[in-house]
């Protein structure tokens, strides 16, 4: 997906990873019904924040790394029809390997 956005400081671009379209008995379930998803794929990285002496320091997540956020993290912004979170690096919990 081509990004006109490139986020300042230690902010990430977060697509979010939708969760399950049914339950495991095979209900379907509606947009409103589903829980927010609190994975995503990082899309866009700044380059990290500034210490107090003006020093860069870099984050330890990047670009296409899968993330795990807080559910209510974020502003939440639509791009060409795709939903889109703003993130601070320290709304980030873990980063999901394998």
């Amino acid at each position: 997906m081509s990004l006109n956005l490139r986020p300042l400081g230690d902010r990430v671009i977060v697509e979010p990873l939708e969760g399950e379209e049914q339950t495991a008995s095979g209900i379907l379930l509606p947009e409103t019904a589903k829980e927010k998803p609190q994975q995503g794929l990082i899309v866009a990285a700044g380059p990290g924040r500034r210490d107090d002496d003006g020093k860069v320091i870099s984050m330890d997540v990047k670009l296409n790394d899968k993330v795990l956020y807080a559910k209510y993290a974020g502003t939440e912004i639509k791009v060409s029809g795709k939903k889109l979170l703003i993130l601070k690096e320290a709304d980030i919990l873990a980063i999901v390997e394998g």
